[in-house]
């Protein structure tokens, strides 16, 4: 609903009659409030062929079956907001042993994937909160900096968010593990879509 009013979205999804379910509501609900936006859906392969950049929007637990059973993503740039965390009475992060989704996800996709991380700390209600601004600070990092820079463009292109440089892919864990921490302080405190913003 955020990215579809800038760009030409496509949702993918393993089944592809829900992908296109959701972009019709994105389609309808934008539009009664007059806004223009490009949206469709399709099966996973479908959307990664057409697709220039990829955000891997989904849990943890779903990453490696999900990318094996695809294939072209080479020269894209993929994004990751995965955050692979736990829950034993409070929330904490659990990476991989390769230290990060991040570095997870780099294993398993080809070498001319340019991944990057990005939109990690932002709580899944205010992205549907379409008539909120969202005034987030979003810390981007990756090796490959021309790939970084069009991701800190996405981010800015977005409501008030504001896209950081916060280095080299090696910087994901930090990242990761910040939402967990804001998932704590929104339980212990009695808040709701606790976020960071630098100033």
């Amino acid at each position: 609903m955020r990215l579809s009013v800038h760009y030409d979205v496509a949702i993918g999804s393993r089944d592809e009659a829900k992908a296109c379910s959701s972009s019709e509501c994105t389609v309808t609900l934008l539009r009664g409030r007059g806004l223009s936006c490009s949206c469709r859906g399709g099966g996973n392969q479908e959307v990664l062929d057409v697709s220039d950049v990829v955000i891997l929007a989904i849990p943890f637990k779903h990453v490696r079956q999900t990318i094996e059973q695809l294939s072209g993503f080479e020269g894209k740039i993929v994004i990751s907001p995965v955050n692979p965390m736990a829950r034993s009475g409070h929330f904490y992060y659990d990476p991989p042993a390769e230290g990060s989704a991040a570095e997870f996800i780099k294993g398993l996709l080809p070498e001319e994937a340019r991944l990057v991380t990005a939109f990690n700390n932002i709580a899944g209600n205010r992205w549907r909160a379409i008539d909120e601004e969202l005034d987030y600070s979003v810390a981007v990092c990756s090796d490959d900096e021309d790939a970084k820079k069009t991701v800190m463009d996405i981010v800015n292109s977005v409501s008030r968010l504001r896209a950081y440089d916060a280095g080299p892919l090696a910087v994901s864990s930090i990242i990761e593990s910040i939402t967990p921490l804001l998932l704590n302080i929104a339980r212990f405190n009695k808040m709701k879509d606790v976020g960071v913003l630098f100033r």
